[in-house]
């Protein structure tokens, strides 16, 4: 099987032997980030769409990571993060703009926020809630800061603790067992937080 040749490789050497025209590795690479896909997916919504047209973008975005990977680029993994989101977002947006207008009015990432898990950072800011680690890249920070504000502009929807925390996660590029985990919850329990932000989202 394909998954016993390339169990062992990195994403980085799969996405390079995929571009000198290994089907196998592409596949196998995108079966490796599908739950990425998932998560990225989970939380966007396309007027006039439904769940699986998000992820086709997504899947689109992972393509188009795979096949424009350089090594020097660094992490495969933020690499996709950025396409496979940037290609949602393309796509939210256009179907927005044909349908409803502009998605959202822009926000400041000095404007202090309420929703944050972590009661130590009392009057946090979206500048300081979007991680800024080590290697992190300017476009990966802007996406994180484009959904945020899609979502913190909403001012029709309210959401729990729970779904405030697992929005911010899956900004973070967490999975549904990584949030599950970092929350004491079920993975079942993050699962239905996520299909509760959707429905409020499609709700707007």
């Amino acid at each position: 099987m394909a998954e016993n040749k390339y169990t062992a490789l990195t994403d980085e050497q799969l996405a390079l032997q995929a571009q000198n025209g290994d089907a196998e590795a592409e596949e196998y690479l995108l079966t490796r980030f599908k739950d990425m896909v998932l998560s990225r997916a989970a939380i966007y919504y396309i007027v006039g769409g439904d769940r699986d047209d998000v992820v086709q973008e997504g899947m689109i975005g992972l393509v188009k990571a795979i096949r424009g990977y350089k090594e020097e680029q660094g992490s495969f993994s933020n690499f996709a993060y950025v396409c496979i989101t940037r290609q949602i977002i393309s796509a939210v947006r256009s179907a927005s703009r044909e349908k409803h207008g502009p998605l959202n009015d822009a926000i400041s990432l000095d404007q202090p926020i309420s929703w944050s898990v972590d009661t130590t950072a009392g009057g946090a800011t979206l500048g300081e809630t979007i991680p800024a680690g080590e290697g992190s890249d300017p476009a990966e920070v802007a996406i994180k800061t484009e959904l945020l504000n899609i979502i913190m502009s909403n001012k029709n929807v309210s959401f729990s603790k729970l779904e405030h925390a697992t929005i911010k996660y899956l900004t973070q590029g967490k999975n549904y067992r990584e949030i599950a985990e970092m929350l004491a919850k079920s993975p079942k329990q993050i699962d239905n937080a996520i299909q509760r932000i959707r429905e409020k989202l499609q709700k707007l």
